[in-house]
């Protein structure tokens, strides 16, 4: 049974939080860690971020997100480089681990067109992310984002794309709700494990009447994602990070967030 020492909590699980409360929270309630969005640096700026992040104690295992390298047109695609460079640097000024990847996908282009772009364009900023020591983890999406969201939707897909690049700064983050389902998801662990590329582990539930398809993601225990057997695969792979708490729920953010949050550690302890 883990303690709360061995969880990170993302910002996003608690969105009405700004960074500042998030660390506050997290310290108080015994947490281990926590990972940045973005979206939570972006009013304060990248220099008082890392002041708050750094000044917690907090361990930071990922700056969520960067990705969205397919486009159309070079000008898109070049983009997509610079603003995956920038968001390195503010992974590197928080102290975060790795800089999780959600890769892209275009409406229109093929999957596997869309899964050459995500190779070509990770090559382009891998030195970068090794030059700041930023790991960078592809994390595999559900297949129903598929079409604007994520080309890669298994692992085996993020290990076809680390194989491809060939970098030590390259690996996946394994999200139990987007991949709980894919009845090779053991043998990818393994892999990933004795590759060295299981970078993350995220962890949520899949409710069985889903409302909608980014929001209602279930608090640990209360979907039908066996979370503790997955865990024991990622340990027997030899994972050792934290495990990383990411809840988008329109339901949970509408909650006093500090009642919520002992929700979140009654669930972690029981169900993780």
């Amino acid at each position: 049974m883990p303690n709360l020492k061995t969880a990170a909590v993302h910002t996003m699980t608690n969105k009405p939080w700004a960074l500042a409360e998030c660390c506050d929270a997290y310290v108080n309630a015994g947490i281990g860690g926590i990972s940045v969005w973005r979206n939570v640096i972006e009013p304060i700026g990248i220099t008082e971020a890392a002041k708050i992040v750094r000044g917690s104690g907090l361990k930071v295992p990922a700056l969520v997100r960067g990705g969205f390298f397919p486009g159309f047109e070079p000008p898109v695609r070049d983009a997509a480089i610079d603003d995956n460079k920038r968001c390195i640097d503010e992974a590197a000024a928080i102290g975060a681990e790795m800089v999780v990847l959600v890769v892209g996908a275009v409406v229109g282009m093929s999957l596997e067109d869309a899964r050459k772009q995500v190779a070509e364009g990770i090559s382009r900023v891998i030195d970068h992310a090794a030059a700041n020591k930023v790991k960078l983890a592809i994390e595999p999406l559900h297949p129903m984002y598929a079409a604007d969201r994520s080309c890669i939707n298994r692992m085996k897909e993020a290990r076809l794309c680390c194989e491809q690049v060939q970098s030590p700064w390259l690996g996946i983050a394994c999200d139990v709700y987007h991949v709980w389902w894919d009845p090779d998801l053991e043998r990818e662990i393994a892999l990933a494990g004795a590759n060295g590329t299981l970078f993350g582990f995220h962890v949520c539930d899949w409710r069985a009447n889903t409302r909608d398809l980014l929001n209602d993601r279930g608090l640990m225990g209360e979907g039908c994602i066996d979370i503790k057997m997955i865990r024991s695969w990622v340990e027997h792979a030899g994972f050792k990070g934290l495990n990383e708490i990411e809840i988008f729920s329109t339901e949970k953010w509408a909650l006093d967030q500090n009642s919520y949050l002992e929700q979140i550690k009654r669930a972690y302890v029981e169900h993780v």
